[in-house]
């Protein structure tokens, strides 16, 4: 990206940039991120941030211009992508059990096709590599199949499933998990909530409802690295009506150009945790911000 974006921004050599001129030449930096995945709100602010930077600067030599270039976009990229509030989930767990404070309940929020049931199932057996007991709670009770696929996931990671049947209450689900891990001294909860589109009410007053009676400690938000612009607007909508306190990307290895990072962290301001990197129970990884500001900067397709 950056032998391209210098390349815009050599005719600028020896000259002041003025706003109007350097618009003109951010205009390859705004494509350049859009081809990398980045959703077209988060590339304009980027934009407008190095604008806002660049202004006014007199530029001498072409190789001090380049330096400069480099050192601006990576420090935009890199603050997004380093949150202020960092989380480590095993961590957490293993405080609330310190404390007595569990169950630990994870609510996963994401709509269909971006991975949500199959990281459930990373992430269950992640906690269990990490020492800890798990239960899920089937809460979507109206997709068809929803509970079965579940099920079948977590029978291969030898978790329990608590369940009812299809259209029934998924706050009750929620309820009825929590109150069995309690019973059964269960570490972790982990609650699927259906994955319909963000724009249906019932969805979103059904998943608000699950949040007010689950009280879970984390929401997680499940986003595909390939959607581009609308694993963005996902990420707007679930973050309004409940909250996002971390998200997870899924399919990163089918190579995304790490542009799904960089608008979910933009919009929601809130860490991304870990990364889906295959279909394997253990392809779970914790999220790696040095990785994806390398892609991004230094991918020049």
């Amino acid at each position: 990206m950056l032998d391209k974006l210098k390349n815009a921004f050599s005719t600028f050599v020896n000259k002041t940039l003025t706003e109007e001129k350097l618009e003109e030449a951010i205009k390859d930096l705004n494509l350049l991120l859009l081809s990398n995945d980045v959703a077209m709100d988060t590339a304009d602010d980027i934009c407008q941030n190095i604008i806002e930077r660049y202004k006014g600067e007199q530029i001498g030599r072409l190789s001090s211009t380049e330096g400069f270039l480099e050192d601006i976009l990576e420090d935009v990229i890199t603050q997004i992508l380093t949150p202020e509030n960092e989380i480590n989930l095993i961590e957490e767990i293993e405080e609330d059990r310190k404390k007595g404070n569990l169950p630990y309940v994870i609510l996963f929020l994401g709509v269909n096709g971006t991975g949500k049931t199959t990281t459930m199932a990373k992430m269950a057996h992640y906690l269990k590599e990490h020492g800890f007991s798990v239960v899920a709670a089937a809460s979507d009770t109206f997709r068809a199949g929803a509970i079965e696929q579940l099920s079948y996931h977590m029978d291969n990671v030898g978790v329990n499933v608590i369940k009812n049947q299809y259209k029934s209450d998924p706050a009750s689900v929620a309820y009825d998990a929590i109150d069995h891990a309690k019973a059964k001294e269960v570490d972790v909860v982990l609650v699927d909530s259906s994955g319909r589109q963000v724009n249906d009410k019932n969805l979103m007053r059904e998943i608000e409802k699950i949040s007010r009676i689950a009280k879970p400690d984390i929401n997680l938000f499940i986003g595909d690295s390939l959607a581009g612009n609308d694993v963005l607007h996902q990420a707007k909508e679930f973050n309004k009506v409940v909250g996002i306190d971390a998200s997870i990307l899924t399919k990163l290895d089918a190579d995304a150009k790490g542009g799904a990072a960089l608008s979910v962290l933009h919009e929601t301001k809130k860490p991304i945790i870990f990364v889906g990197i295959g279909q394997d129970y253990k392809d779970l990884k914790p999220f790696d911000a040095d990785f994806f500001i390398n892609n991004i900067i230094n991918t020049d397709t």
